[in-house]
């Protein structure tokens, strides 16, 4: 079924201006129309239409591996319900589907190759076997099984190209409103000529009238529930696909007894951008409220807010007015396809970061959503930072960077006696003092005893006043809570301590989270990291590794090379796709100019001479033909016995059946016996021939006459 004349043309027209392909879409336009001036063809066959099929579905795969490659697509699929607010999931939603909205607007480019090797064959249409599967496998059986092969059927593939233009065109940011009287107009031209003739043309235009009011009402109802979806917040959904991750608190280990931190897998790979330094620091998140062993953001857990990125969707600015003077590369997991990022202290850049929504609060958290390996640069440098200053809480005056738990407070004020603080003292020697205490009377422990006291002292009342030995998790929090205690606002931070140098690189190992502490410099405004945690930890930590440690980091680089393929972090997806070129060109340069190598071959071969069998110039056949164009036509691969007979059945043949089965069996001798006929009775094989031409003759003639 063709379409009418200039449809394909205006259909590509107008999808090329939905989509602002327009230049493509006029040249892919005039060489479908030019058809109908140039009448040169191609005599393409079955296997020519399956190359250029195979061609253009490789070229859709090479298409998909570019569009993924381009926009990374969503994590996985149950990163599209989480509730990071309503900005998150509506970028979070764009993220993912500029991968497909790419693929379809590619669509009428992919198989134009496709739809004009129909247009310049010499046939009408193509083989449907070139384009489904089923019927493929059907013949290719048949074949083997030695049974005929079905009719091959032929389909015009203009309308489903058209249908695919009308598609893609639909993938636009442009007026819906013109898309929607576009489309009108060009599914009227083609309904125009498959219209039924049974009705009249007036109630034709009633029913396409209609049509296209409900169309038009129905358009603006899915409009409506799109922005009502959109608006809509399903926390209920949220928590119940919820993965168990809170950027609100942190679970110390304060007060667990046995070892912490028993892994050496590597989570976080470093390398130093310009032969610069690498940090010491990364720190994840900030917390303010210490209750029952466990630290909380506080106020602030809620206080997240949404980053927009630069133009090129992957560089974000935290603080824009900062000067950053050094950089670094980070290569970390978003386990689950969302994760605080470890950041080295004073970040106010980060570039080449996939992200689709970035996120941070006021106590120095970055929270990313992306895809389940990022690699990225950040640029940081001393100064401001994300933080906010120290201020009051939420309820009342109280200031949670000042909060103390009273049970705590006993054995704080011992400690402070012991070193003869006051709130008088001048900072610096208070963070000296405290240093010193912590580095001269305190043992780095990974194993913590059980509680052997008989009062209801609290696990870091214990460290500060018996045992002495703790992990960072104690140093930490003992530390905020001195400071706090002498009036000097102080947070707890965790993150991981970078200290393992692999060549130019460094790599983090979960046992390498620390924690400690922030506290605030009046005279520069500022925060800055205060670790009192004996520095023997890092040793301690790797004295614990296993002597394996070697076969498990191949095995943790083997996956880390694995996840940047299947993330999108190495450029192996370009180099895979340009690797397609010269196959996807070899393949069109067969298919288009195979054809024409083939009919060269056919007229340069020289003529073989027929064989000659014997007996066909037996007049019997002479017979037949005259037969044949009486209407007696015998069926394929029917017998000539079978087919006298049923000639001869005729009434005015019945006279004629004697003498044609004589003829019939000296002509079969004449064909088939080896010893052939003799002269005699090959004469009498002619003339019994030419008897009953002459009689088939006047038999005609005289059932002209009836």
């Amino acid at each position: 079924m063709k379409p009418p004349p200039f449809l394909l043309g205006t259909a590509l027209l107008f999808w090329g201006w939905q989509t602002g392909f327009l230049i493509v879409g006029a040249l892919m336009a005039a060489a479908l129309e030019s058809a109908r001036w140039f009448q040169a063809r191609w005599e393409f066959d079955d296997d020519d239409f399956s190359r250029i099929w195979t061609f253009c579905s490789l070229l859709f795969l090479a298409a998909l591996v570019l569009a993924f490659t381009a926009n990374k697509g969503p994590a996985d699929f149950l990163g599209l319900f989480q509730n990071p607010g309503y900005i998150s999931q509506r970028n979070a939603g764009v993220a993912g589907a500029r991968t497909a909205a790419a693929v379809i607007r590619w669509l009428p480019m992919i198989f134009f190759l496709f739809v004009a090797a129909q247009t310049f064959s010499a046939r009408e249409g193509i083989p449907l076997e070139t384009i489904s599967l089923i019927l493929r496998r059907r013949w290719k059986k048949a074949r083997e099984l030695g049974l005929p092969v079905p009719p091959s059927r032929s389909i015009n593939v203009s309308y489903p190209y058209f249908a695919i233009c009308l598609f893609a065109a639909s993938i636009h940011p442009g007026d819906n409103l013109l898309f929607f009287w576009g489309l009108c107009g060009l599914l009227s031209w083609a309904l125009w000529p498959q219209r039924s003739r049974r009705f009249g043309i007036g109630l034709w235009f009633l029913a396409l009238a209609a049509a296209i009011t409900l169309g038009f009402f129905g358009q603006g109802g899915l409009s409506r529930l799109s922005h009502y979806l959109e608006s809509f917040n399903p926390q209920w959904l949220s928590n119940f696909m919820h993965r168990g991750f809170d950027p609100a608190h942190s679970k110390t280990a304060i007060g667990q007894i046995g070892r912490a931190k028993t892994s050496g897998k590597i989570v976080i790979r470093l390398e130093p951008k310009n032969q610069g330094s690498v940090p010491g620091l990364l720190r994840e998140a900030t917390y303010r409220t210490y209750k029952a062993q466990v630290w909380y953001a506080g106020s602030a857990r809620s206080e997240f807010e949404t980053l927009l990125p630069e133009m090129d969707k992957t560089t974000w600015l935290l603080l824009p007015e900062k000067t950053n003077a050094a950089a670094v590369n980070i290569a970390c997991y978003l386990d689950g396809g969302r994760s605080l990022l470890p950041l080295p202290a004073g970040s106010g850049r980060l570039e080449n970061l996939p992200a689709y929504v970035l996120q941070k609060n006021n106590l120095g958290a970055v929270l990313a959503f992306g895809p389940g390996l990022v690699m990225f640069d950040a640029q940081y440098g001393p100064g401001a930072t994300i933080d906010s200053p120290p201020l009051p809480g939420s309820s009342g005056n109280t200031n949670e960077d000042l909060a103390v738990p009273l049970k705590e407070t006993l054995a704080l004020d011992q400690v402070l006696a012991e070193l003869q603080l006051t709130e008088q003292t001048p900072l610096p020697q208070t963070l000296r003092a405290i240093s010193g205490h912590f580095l001269g009377k305190f043992t780095y422990s990974l194993w913590q005893e059980g509680n052997l006291s008989t009062t209801k002292e609290t696990p870091l009342t214990r460290f500060l006043l018996r045992t002495r030995s703790g992990h960072c998790e104690y140093f930490a929090s003992a530390t905020v809570l001195l400071l706090r205690r002498l009036g000097i606002p102080a947070r707890y931070a965790v993150g991981y301590a970078v200290h393992e140098a692999v060549g130019t690189k460094y790599v983090v190992r979960m046992r390498d989270a620390h924690s400690w502490c922030l506290v605030w410099d009046p005279n520069k405004n500022l925060w800055q990291d205060f670790d009192t945690t004996p520095a023997s930890w890092i040793e301690a930590e790797a004295n614990r590794a296993s002597p394996l440690q070697f076969l498990s980091d191949m095995w943790t680089r083997l996956g880390f090379e694995i996840s940047k393929i299947r993330w999108g972090q190495t450029s192996l997806r370009q180099y895979l796709l340009w690797a397609l070129v010269p196959i996807l060109a070899v393949l069109l340069y067969r298919s288009l100019f195979g054809a024409g190598r083939r009919r060269r071959r056919r007229k340069n071969d020289q003529p073989v001479a027929p064989i000659s069998w014997p007996g066909l110039d037996s007049e019997f056949y002479q017979v037949e033909t005259t037969l044949a164009e009486a209407g007696l036509t015998r069926q394929p691969s029917e017998p000539l016995s079978g087919w006298l007979a049923r000639a001869t059945a005729a009434p005015e043949l019945a006279a004629l059946r004697g003498s044609l089965q004589e003829l019939l069996r000296l002509h079969y001798r004449f064909r088939f016996d080896p010893q052939g006929l003799k002269p005699a009775e090959r004469e009498l094989l002619r003339r019994d021939a030419k008897a009953c031409l002459t009689n088939l003759a006047l038999a005609q003639q005289a059932a002209v006459r009836r």
